[in-house]
């Protein structure tokens, strides 16, 4: 395959990963290093571990060695800890114990997503002082839009944007430009709390900071995006009703694919056995009033489509921070207003359904149409009521037990609706049908 140096490296990326594993390595050596680091970032892991396991040691070294922290503890958090171990082994003194540092950090801290290629300068420097220190060590750094002051114990103290200084004099010192007005983030801060914090700042990068405030590195605002994708994208194939794919679907093999959703449908498959058993425990209401069970998908979908309804809104506010535990009050008073008002207009269909059909003809539900349609109207309230309730309601209770909201699957909220929207409906009809079709 012909090289083309005009590409961007994403594309270069995007055509590597298309050719057999024995064409990828040599197509990938053939860049200069400088290249390789780059196209190597933007590669799926699935293919920057293949290459891995092709390079030979002293490839893997020059190639590790000047890697992007980030980039590089990202690529070592998804591998095995043997090749973990290897690969560390591989690195020079400096770079060694910066991966460590990194990789030390809780698994879902920010603290994983940041690198320590930045630029910091001291009070005491002159705007003339930074920029001939970003001409020494400003070629590594992963960006350039904001300089960060820290004091002699390396506590940051401000961070300035590259604009503010391009617009002062030479002469002028830092400690004159610093107002000491500046977001940063604790380093052990989970990755989702960290995510809010850069929507409400809309920042390209923020510095991370210890506990006592001293600066160990800074996370930007592409770095973030990715994980925010690989968030959002596992949160979606979970909500599904189905386990998040390690590898993009056009690369799962079939059988992994099988597997991922094999689990959650034979989960669904036997609790939807209980609507079965539900229908048999009501067999004698039926046999006495058929009518009952031309209603019977009908009320069971409503329920379901509003459950999960509920739960895409809450699992989705809860996502973006709209929503914390202590709001589950204010949110159960909301959907029951809702589940209410939506189960009231279904309900008015269904009667008016009920009514249009008896007198038009279009079929006979005898003379006691009028209980059937309240049957199905007041069980579309109920059940309509039931399933915005449980929909919003089992999030929160996912969310206080520390799992992940997202496990509400549509499938799951919806069979668990469909069973108790059958024993509603018909409490319901045994109200309304008694003495006269039951």
């Amino acid at each position: 395959m012909e090289q083309n140096s005009a590409l961007h490296p994403a594309d270069i990326a995007e055509e590597i990963s298309r050719l057999n594993k024995g064409e990828q390595h040599q197509y990938f050596m053939d860049y200069p290093l400088e290249d390789r680091l780059e196209i190597f970032s933007f590669l799926e892991v699935d293919v920057q571990y293949t290459l891995i396991k092709s390079m030979t040691e002293q490839e893997l070294s020059e190639l590790l060695n000047n890697l992007k922290p980030d980039t590089r503890n990202e690529l070592l958090s998804e591998l095995p800890d043997d090749l973990i171990k290897y690969l560390i082994n591989l690195l020079n003194e400096r770079e060694k114990q910066m991966a460590l540092e990194l990789i030390g950090y809780k698994e879902d801290s920010i603290a994983r997503l940041m690198t320590p290629m930045y630029v910091q300068v001291r009070p005491y420097y002159t705007v003339d002082d930074v920029f001939r220190h970003i001409k020494v060590f400003g070629r590594k750094a992963e960006t350039l839009n904001f300089i960060y002051v820290v004091d002699e114990k390396n506590v940051l103290i401000d961070d300035l944007k590259i604009g503010q200084l391009l617009l002062s004099d030479g002469s002028t010192k830092i400690s004159d430009l610093i107002d000491y007005n500046f977001a940063a983030i604790k380093a052990s801060t989970p990755m989702e709390e960290a995510f809010e914090i850069f929507q409400k700042y809309d920042r390209s990068a923020l510095p991370i900071v210890t506990e006592a405030g001293v600066l160990v590195g800074i996370v930007t605002f592409d770095d973030v995006l990715d994980r925010i994708e690989d968030r959002d994208t596992e949160d979606i194939q979970r909500f599904g009703g189905m386990e998040e794919l390690d590898l993009a679907y056009t690369k799962t093999p079939l059988l992994q694919l099988v597997q991922k959703r094999a689990g959650w449908l034979i989960i669904l498959f036997f609790s939807e056995m209980l609507t079965a058993s539900a229908m048999g425990f009501f067999e004698g209401e039926l046999e006495k009033a058929v009518v009952l069970a031309l209603f019977v998908p009908l009320i069971i979908s409503s329920g379901g489509n509003s459950g999960s309804q509920a739960a895409s809104l809450i699992i989705r506010a809860m996502a973006l921070g709209e929503l914390k535990l202590k709001d589950w009050w204010y949110v159960m008073k909301r959907e029951v207003s809702s589940g209410l008002i939506l189960g009231g207009i279904l309900g008015t269909i269904g009667f008016l359904r009920i009514l249009a059909w008896h007198f038009l003809g279009l079929y006979d539900y005898g003379p006691y149409w009028i209980a059937i349609g309240l049957t199905v109207a007041v069980s579309l309230v109920f059940i309509v009521l039931w399933g915005t309730l449980s929909g919003s309601f089992i999030p929160f209770i996912l969310r206080r037990f520390g799992l992940d909201p997202a496990t509400a699957s549509a499938p799951f909220v919806a069979t668990l609706v469909d069973v108790s929207g059958l024993i509603i409906y018909f409490t319901v009809a045994a109200f309304f049908l008694q003495g006269k079709l039951l």
